[in-house]
């Protein structure tokens, strides 16, 4: 089958998929093309990022979700500054962002702050909170006196719900419990006063009773400090509860985007609904994938050196000649959704005859 037929899809140009988070704010940062090759040898290399591009936006929460080995980390240290671009472009505020310079880098960190999976190996253990979060006071926000550094770190603490501050300021991060340490990475980031904040699973490694906890805290700071928020996951259950709009990642490349309810109350690409069918979700999420003869095999392949072919085809039941010669590219399947499979009239056949998900457009 090929794009561009009676089923109403074809190969999407930039700015023909729009983004249903565009209508809560102004566009914050722009990811063009991001591209990111790691060398695994003196002729090999591994692309762990392939033409990634999403836009953030003031207030809104975008969902990064994908397996482990997805890429999803990497396109978050990618916009954190913290791995260099092999190809593509960021932007902040409209302006192409330049790290080379050290003084470029300091003003981006402070725009662009990163919270990490794990809080604990995030904080260091030989200094109190009250230095962990002192330091990015002074630094990006340039207060010089004890008295408003102080008056500071009381709000901060107020922010993420530790109070009385004074006894957990003094503290060091293993008196604190997991919960209580993500909630100081939270503040930590947030005394850069920055505008864009990227999660990188930040509820993955809490226990499962309090991560609904943790998830409302980090929706209430999106909405207080108006941030344009990257939540990054392996679990699309809590993106479907969490976020505007959905990214699906599949070895480096996104294979599927669009609003939260689309996503995964109809997913369209088969890996987005093997993602579905496996959550542990009471609503039993959109539909489940269908069986065939290649479900659950094992990928032969690194899909990272999968360079002519659909990533995906070893695991696809669906899977036809076309997908093991041919790349396929983010296709339009509506005016804010797409998905990269040629084999969707047969896959998502409702989907596509709707041209669109539960939101009708």
């Amino acid at each position: 089958m090929s794009a561009g037929t009676a089923t109403g899809f074809w190969p999407a140009e930039p700015g023909d998929i729009q983004s249903p988070a565009s209508d809560r704010g102004e566009l914050a940062m722009e990811a063009i093309a991001l591209r990111k090759e790691f060398k695994i040898g003196r002729r090999q290399s591994l692309t762990a990022a392939r033409d990634v591009s999403f836009n953030l936006y003031r207030g809104a929460v975008i969902a990064l979700v994908g397996e482990s080995g997805s890429g999803k980390s990497t396109v978050a240290r990618l916009l954190a500054g913290q791995e260099t671009l092999t190809s593509g472009r960021v932007t902040l505020d409209g302006k192409p962002v330049d790290l080379a310079s050290r003084g470029h880098f300091r003003a981006y960190k402070s725009q662009v702050q990163l919270v990490f999976q794990d809080p604990f190996s995030s904080l260091n253990p030989v200094h109190t909170v009250r230095y962990h979060l002192a330091r990015p006071v002074r630094l990006h926000q340039h207060k010089t006196s004890s008295a408003d550094v102080e008056a500071e770190l009381g709000s901060l603490m107020e922010q993420v719900r530790l109070t009385p501050a004074d006894q957990f300021l003094a503290k060091y991060p293993h008196e604190l419990s997991g919960g209580q340490r993500q909630r100081v990475s939270f503040a930590r980031a947030l005394a850069a006063h920055p505008s864009v904040l990227l999660a990188d699973e930040p509820v993955s490694m809490l226990d499962v009773s309090i991560r609904l906890e943790m998830l409302n805290l980090l929706d209430e700071l999106r909405n207080n400090f108006k941030l344009a928020l990257l939540y990054i996951t392996h679990d699309i259950a809590s993106a479907r509860y969490f976020a505007d709009e959905v990214l699906v990642m599949y070895a480096g490349e996104i294979v599927e985007r669009g609003s939260a309810e689309q996503v995964t109350q109809q997913p369209a690409h088969p890996y987005t609904q093997l993602l579905v069918s496996s959550a542990p979700d009471p609503d039993n999420l959109g539909s489940i994938l269908k069986t065939g003869g290649k479900r659950g095999a094992n990928n032969a392949e690194t899909p990272g050196r999968i360079v002519s072919a659909c990533p995906f085809h070893p695991r696809c039941p669906f899977a036809e000649q076309k997908c093991r010669d041919e790349r396929p590219p983010l296709m339009r399947v509506s005016a804010t959704r797409g998905a990269a499979c040629w084999r969707l009239d047969v896959a998502a056949p409702d989907v596509v005859a709707a041209g669109a998900g539960p939101d009708g457009h």
